[in-house]
């Protein structure tokens, strides 16, 4: 039996609304519709925008839910976003109210990692699994748990913002933290070190194939110092090396406190798990708990390109 749902996916700068079907424990995409985030309207207007092509999209079909996944700051539970940065003006916006009213339909809220791990846990890595972390490792590091088969949010929406803990009182900048797990372990992270790395080598004479004056740190990115560890550079190599120790750590502390599973990992892991694992490994076989890690499998995100639209149309289905 088929079951339809509506997904609003809100970015900074995109926003998506897709219409699912989700059939013997499988979803997959039916329509889709993209538009520009207009921050010169409304919310409401722009939520309104949205809401138009969600009936448009469903038209025909006995739609069960709407799932909304917008960056935070939000309130799960009421349904209000609350001013994400990267939504200027979007303050107090009673999104789940707005929605279920315009479509008649009951709407869910949820952050976008938290969306994005639930999407994992249900449609991708984690399925089968009790206990999953979602961690994604991006333009940031955040993390969604979904704890004996049920998401958890926290109590204000907070759980899993394991990208904001700090590993040394030094380090390369994220989450307005210097020596964070997000400075060290997203893709601006991964850059931080790599302009360090190569700053060193050019200092003495030397240079990396990903940077070798001066004038090109500014240009390095983590894909430009992944494209030389393929082709054998050392320095690209030891950051990534240097990332995989951390992200061990990380995992580490994640595994012993919560004692998962399954950790599933995104973007950045997913594309370079070669340049990652081995050094990620050695950390957690060093650090962690024997029982806790010996139940704990560590996996890429599955469900690729379309983990955006899969994750809004889950948490219609929460």
């Amino acid at each position: 039996m088929s079951r339809y749902y509506l997904g609003l996916d809100i970015g900074g700068t995109k926003c998506a609304v897709v219409l699912g079907e989700e059939t013997d424990g499988d979803i997959r995409v039916l329509k889709k519709e993209r538009m520009d985030t207009d921050l010169s309207v409304s919310p409401e207007e722009m939520l309104g925008r949205m809401c138009e092509s969600a009936k448009r999209l469903s038209e025909g079909y006995v739609v069960e839910g709407v799932g909304i996944s917008c960056g935070g700051p939000l309130d799960s539970k009421t349904g209000r976003i609350l001013s994400p940065p990267n939504l200027l003006g979007w303050d107090d916006v009673h999104a789940t109210e707005f929605c279920s009213n315009y479509l008649g339909i009951k709407t869910n809220l949820q952050n976008d990692a938290n969306a994005c791990g639930y999407a994992e846990y249900k449609f991708g890595a984690g399925r089968g699994s009790e206990n999953m972390i979602f961690c994604t490792m991006g333009t940031g590091f955040g993390a969604g748990l979904v704890l004996n088969g049920r998401l958890y949010a926290g109590t204000s929406d907070n759980a899993g913002e394991i990208g904001h803990v700090r590993l040394s009182a030094e380090g390369p900048v994220g989450y307005g933290k210097r020596g964070s797990v997000e400075g060290y372990c997203s893709g601006g992270g991964i850059a931080q070190l790599g302009r360090i790395a190569a700053l060193e080598v050019l200092q003495k004479g030397g240079s990396t194939a990903y940077c070798k004056s001066v004038s090109e740190l500014d240009s390095v990115s983590a894909k430009s110092i992944a494209i030389a560890a393929d082709n054998g550079d050392e320095t690209a190599l030891e950051v990534y090396r240097e990332c995989g120790r951390q992200l061990g750590r990380t995992l580490s502390i994640m595994i012993d406190i919560i004692n998962p599973d399954t950790i599933v990992i995104g973007s950045v892991f997913a594309r370079s798990e070669h340049l990652i694992r081995q050094s990620m490994q050695e950390v957690i076989d060093r650090e962690c708990l024997p029982g806790a890690a010996g139940v704990c499998k560590v996996v890429p995100a599955a469900l690729g390109e379309a983990l955006g639209d899969i994750a809004a149309l889950s948490v219609a289905t929460l």
